[in-house]
């Protein structure tokens, strides 16, 4: 391999770390949010665990198109199964809200700056996706604990983009905000 090949492969190292890191996140945050629907269910929250549900599909989305990048690279995407913990809906609601404001707000841009430094375009779309749905998780989880109790009713639909994830309780766009897919794609989730 020539030097060029080789310091182009260590430069890279950082970004494949970073997909590494966010494909386990991803994939445990999926696990978690089908915990916490069954959870908001149990406790009569239906629009909260339908809305639960709603992101845990966008995060295996995230998680697919993160693992897609890695073996891209010649890689194997590897991921370490966290155990879930579940508390109350309330609680669990700020945990999903901490852990979606950090990825919006931290991991995600420092993951993109890498990226965009590594030249690696296809790890900088795939956390620029990742990142904007989970601006519009936060956000919602945010808007469902404002109004927690007023949530003790019957599940609600979310619409989720096949391509990135992103999540909206009623699309009011054509196309998707973060990647274009037009919002007929979209899978409804209840």
């Amino acid at each position: 391999m020539s030097n060029a090949k080789q310091s182009g492969a260590a430069e890279c190292a950082a970004t494949l770390e970073n997909l590494q890191a966010a494909l386990n996140g991803e994939w445990n945050a999926k696990a978690r949010y089908i915990q916490f629907a069954v959870q908001a269910n149990a406790e009569g929250f239906g629009p909260v665990a339908s809305l639960f549900r709603a992101a845990a599909l966008a995060e295996g989305i995230h998680a697919d198109n993160h693992k897609k990048v890695i073996a891209k690279m010649g890689q194997t995407p590897f991921v370490k199964f966290e155990i879930p913990e579940v508390n109350s809906t309330r609680e669990n609601l700020e945990a999903a809200i901490r852990g979606e404001s950090y990825e919006r707000d931290e991991m995600y841009p420092a993951f993109i700056a890498q990226a965009r430094a590594d030249a690696h375009a296809a790890a900088e779309r795939t956390f620029a996706w990742a990142m904007a749905a989970e601006a519009e998780h936060a956000r919602l989880y945010t808007s469902a604990l404002d109004d927690l109790e007023n949530m003790r009713r019957a599940a609600r639909a979310y619409c989720v983009c096949p391509v990135c994830g992103y999540t909206s309780e009623r699309p009011d766009f054509e196309l998707c905000p973060a990647c274009s897919t037009p919002v007929e794609e979209f899978q409804e989730v209840s």
